[in-house]
């Protein structure tokens, strides 16, 4: 009589005989949403993060407001962040050289744009390319600023995906860092931010 081994042993072996069904590939890549910031907005407040809309003249306004709220004066920034961006009466720390990890970690927070959104999920997506900076400025602040244009969401995963350099260190956002332990209490900022605040900037 075949023991438990010899029987899990034998169906893999059946398994591995039979046929391989192939994996369809044909990824919905054509998806529309009528508003796509607004999607967007709604999602990402799911995750419990903060959303405005503004214009784009209207952006440094939005940022003083952003911080001027949340008493932060001193912020780190992408060394390639543009000038408009750093509004005054704020201390713009630049990551350029790179800043240790102990004055990273002394900061209000930190500000930095995307490379895409997915509206469809909420998700930001990060690829330490334009305005973003190193993964280390998004994850180590316990506030993270972020600004993403119009034209820069995408309304699916997979429409999303096709804007993204799979080599680049790809970092998804969906809210701000949460976690739950075996009882289900809720604990926020222990593997980054504890707060995001979203600008969806449109023309």
């Amino acid at each position: 009589m075949a023991d438990a081994r010899d029987e899990i042993l034998a169906r893999i072996g059946r398994a591995a005989r039979r046929r391989s069904v192939p994996v369809p590939r044909d990824y919905d890549t054509d998806r529309t949403a009528a508003d796509p910031v607004g999607l967007l907005r709604e999602r990402v407040e799911d995750y419990r993060a903060v959303v405005h809309r503004v214009a784009d003249d209207d952006l440094p306004g939005a940022i003083t407001a952003c911080l001027t709220a949340r008493d932060a004066t001193t912020m780190v920034v992408p060394a390639d962040l543009p000038e408009r961006l750093r509004v005054p009466g704020v201390r713009w720390l630049r990551d350029d050289p790179p800043l240790p990890l102990s004055e990273v970690d002394s900061v209000d927070g930190v500000l930095t744009g995307c490379a895409v959104a997915i509206a469809e999920t909420g998700t930001i997506v990060l690829d330490a390319g334009a305005a973003q900076g190193r993964r280390l400025l998004t994850l180590v602040p316990d506030y993270h600023l972020c600004v993403v244009r119009a034209d820069q969401i995408e309304v699916s995963v997979p429409q999303a995906l096709r804007r993204l350099d799979p080599v680049r260190p790809l970092t998804f956002v969906s809210g701000p860092s949460a976690t739950s332990d075996i009882e289900l209490d809720r604990v926020e900022g222990v593997h980054g931010p504890r707060t995001l605040e979203v600008l969806l900037v449109e023309p």
